[in-house]
């Protein structure tokens, strides 16, 4: 029985042990935790089980950038030690885990298929067969399909059919959200995890893993964006009708904003991360030019002192930066299709989100109800680690609980690229078939 059968089988839970791998531009986190069934009535949205982490291990990302890897030999180091941290912590050893992709310039389109049932009852086969068609006719060469989800089936004449299984007809449809990447970027983040000697069990889009933890479960019904502003990266995702319906990435990140300031002012990279996270504002405040900010010029005698530097000329260059970035976000969501949809509801996750007068900055440029979004319902996390920067890990714990539905042919093995590792599918299953 593969993952995604067991997976779409609620009937026997149990627990089981998940490990998952958040490779950004800015940090490496790796979390193992137990999933734990919930209790009947008590269960959040979509899912199936309660989360509690058993082990967390993060470093400062190297080899990274814009969610690209671009030196070998510093990624793997980092992922080496971020998950030989929360083994150490977890009393356990990582063979294969969940890893979240935002490189390769996502595509989302829609597709659809139809197959003959034949009068028969709709069974997981025919799902399958369904689902596997549709997900073919949206995957072009040199692209990887990332995720083929079922958006919604139709049984003859019936649509808007969310579980068609038992019932009976003679055609069964379905439309579907068909992400796909560049492979390049995807076999290079899946040669960085397996020179770590470690089995990629499955790429998880990190749009789709930040909406999943920051979004309650009104907002996936009613229609809403997530924007997942990381270092090197920003994602949009938009969820309707509690299904993940459209995706895309924007080469722009925190680290941009703390490049902006180095330049500008001439300062080492550290001080302008330094000055940012505890002056930065996206607001234009009054009397920020009668506030200073002392820097360390770059390069300097030991002996030159110290220069200090108006507040408000820093924040220029963060509001420019910000705002060119929201922008574009506003920019792609309109071009979607979805805008519509997503009406009023915005939620902003991510670590560059943490900066200060952000949301305020995001409701006037997008000119919707916007919110911070941090991990909802997982235990065991430490304090540091509760913020949105860690949405996308908590995102991929959340993931296995909700794959039903989706292409089997969709995020497993990347084409062309032999681990060496016993086969993928078997490690794929693995610890669903000893846990759950």
């Amino acid at each position: 029985m593969s993952w995604f059968t067991a997976s779409r089988n609620a009937a026997p839970r149990r627990s089981g042990v998940v490990t998952v791998l958040d490779v950004g531009s800015s940090k490496v986190c790796c979390i193992i935790a137990r999933l734990l069934p919930a209790e009947e009535g008590r269960a959040l949205s979509h899912r199936t089980h309660r989360i509690r982490v058993l082990g967390i291990g993060h470093q400062k990302s190297r080899g990274v950038k814009s969610g690209v890897v671009v030196d070998l030999d510093h990624a793997e180091e980092a992922i080496r030690l971020a998950v030989d941290a929360a083994e150490r912590m977890a009393g356990v050893t990582v063979e294969s885990l969940l890893v979240n992709v935002s490189a390769g310039r996502p595509r989302s389109e829609s597709s659809a298929a139809t197959i003959n049932l034949g009068g028969h009852e709709a069974t997981e086969a025919d799902i399958d067969r369904v689902l596997a068609a549709g997900a073919r006719q949206a995957l072009a060469a040199e692209r990887q399909l990332v995720h083929a989800l079922a958006v919604g089936f139709t049984l003859d004449a019936e649509r808007g059919i969310r579980d068609p299984r038992g019932m009976v007809g003679d055609a069964l449809g379905v439309e579907m959200h068909v992400l796909t990447a560049d492979l390049a970027p995807l076999r290079n983040l899946e040669l960085c995890v397996n020179r770590s000697h470690l089995s990629v069990e499955r790429m998880v889009a990190t749009p789709y893993a930040s909406g999943l933890a920051a979004l309650v479960q009104d907002e996936t019904e009613m229609g809403a964006a997530c924007i997942d502003m990381g270092g090197g990266t920003t994602t949009l995702s938009v969820f309707v009708n509690g299904k993940f319906v459209h995706a895309d990435a924007i080469p722009v990140g925190g680290h941009h904003v703390t490049m902006d300031i180095a330049r500008g002012l001439s300062i080492r990279l550290d001080d302008a991360e330094r000055l940012k996270v505890m002056h930065g504002s996206a607001l234009p405040e009054n009397g920020d030019d009668r506030s200073v900010v002392t820097i360390q010029p770059m390069g300097g005698d030991e002996g030159e002192q110290p220069v200090q530097v108006p507040r408000g000329a820093m924040n220029r260059v963060v509001r420019a930066r910000i705002e060119e970035t929201l922008e574009l976000v506003r920019e792609r969501l309109q071009r979607s299709g979805f805008g519509n949809l997503v009406g009023r509801r915005i939620v902003l996750t991510g670590g560059a989100s943490q900066l200060t007068g952000l949301p305020e900055t995001a409701r006037r440029l997008l000119g919707r109800n916007v919110r911070l979004g941090r991990p909802l319902g997982i235990a065991g996390l430490p304090e540091a680690a509760k913020g949105p920067a860690f949405a996308t890990p908590v995102g991929l714990l959340i993931y296995p609980q909700v794959a039903g539905f989706e292409s089997r042919s969709s995020g497993g093995g990347l084409r062309f690229l032999a681990t060496g590792t016993g086969g993928r599918l078997q490690r794929v299953s693995q610890w669903l078939r000893d846990s759950f």
